[in-house]
């Protein structure tokens, strides 16, 4: 894989020199994420998904489940069975023992959405000691869409061409003034050396305060399987907005190398499965032995019944 355009030439040559080392280990290590340790995987227009480090397989789930040393006689077979009945039955601290770290490049407004996850571990790039990136994300014009006349929360019909053009030129003015406005305060220009010997310029932690959302951070994310699955969940899911999906479903490509049966159950139950209340299996089972059910006699609210419906293909 070529090395991204975002990656900084010190970030290039410490992935070149850690791909190149080989350290022999007799921890459980698993080839087809070896293969693609430390390479940025591309995400929007200069983001990325790096896996920097893991602990833990398949089998580290399994030997935690049986509460046994190795795999003993057991089959791959049972192995999978056994994954399956931990996701099916939501017993998940047997997943908790993998962990994996991330190293992401994301712009600030989906920062802001993946923090709500509070169950990991993560630092982020500091704009009160570093200087950011002349980096901001563009939305591809097809992205461009009107507020969800019912979603209060989500996009709705794309943008007519003329209108999306007009958009894409305000967010990126905004991004290209407030930016130059950045290193206007700091006193810097790109390459750190100063615009004005004359000029103090401003401090970091003050003149970042200017940046739009659509600048890019980094940070390193470290989580362990059961609270990624529980982000995947819900940030893979059709409903999450673009942007963030596009990093989960990026993660999930990745975590399927590292635990495929995980990854497999996790796909049949959680992401392709839906979970139902007990006033949905009552009118399940009252639509399973002939009965006409409409919604005012179902016992759901208009909004239940909708997403019932929904998960049922009616």
């Amino acid at each position: 894989m070529p090395p991204h355009p975002s990656l900084t030439p010190e970030q290039q040559d410490e992935i070149a020199r850690l791909k190149a080392a080989s350290t022999p280990t007799r921890r459980a290590t698993v080839p087809a994420l070896e293969e693609v340790l430390y390479e940025a995987h591309p995400v929007l227009d200069h983001g990325f998904v790096r896996v920097i480090d893991y602990m833990g397989d398949d089998a580290a789930i399994v030997q935690a489940a049986r509460v046994s040393y190795g795999k003993g006689t057991r089959q791959v077979s049972q192995d999978r069975g056994l994954i399956r009945y931990l996701m099916r039955h939501r017993h998940t601290s047997p997943f908790e023992m993998c962990e994996i770290k991330l190293h992401v490049k994301l712009p600030i407004f989906i920062a802001r959405q993946w923090v709500r996850h509070r169950t990991a571990s993560l630092n982020e790039i500091s704009a009160r000691y570093s200087v950011l990136d002349r980096e901001v994300y563009i939305p591809h014009p097809d992205h461009l869409a009107a507020q969800s006349s019912a979603n209060h929360q989500g996009r709705g019909e794309a943008l007519a061409g003329a209108e999306a053009e007009r958009v894409l030129a305000i967010l990126k003015d905004d991004a290209a003034r407030t930016y130059a406005n950045y290193e206007d305060m700091l006193n810097v220009d790109s390459d750190g050396a100063p615009l004005d010997p004359d000029r103090q310029g401003l401090a970091r932690e003050l003149a970042r305060m200017n940046l739009t959302l659509n600048t890019y951070t980094q940070w390193y994310w470290k989580v362990d399987l059961h609270n990624l699955l529980h982000f995947l969940a819900l940030r893979a899911d059709h409903h999450a907005q673009l942007e963030i999906r596009l990093y989960a479903e990026t993660i999930l490509d990745l975590v399927e190398k590292w635990v495929p049966l995980t990854v497999e159950a996790f796909r049949d139950y959680r992401l392709g499965g839906t979970s139902l209340s007990a006033k949905d299996m009552q009118v399940v089972r009252r639509l399973l032995a002939g009965e006409a059910v409409e919604q005012p006699d179902s016992g759901l609210s208009a909004r239940e019944w909708r997403e019932l419906m929904a998960a049922l293909d009616r």
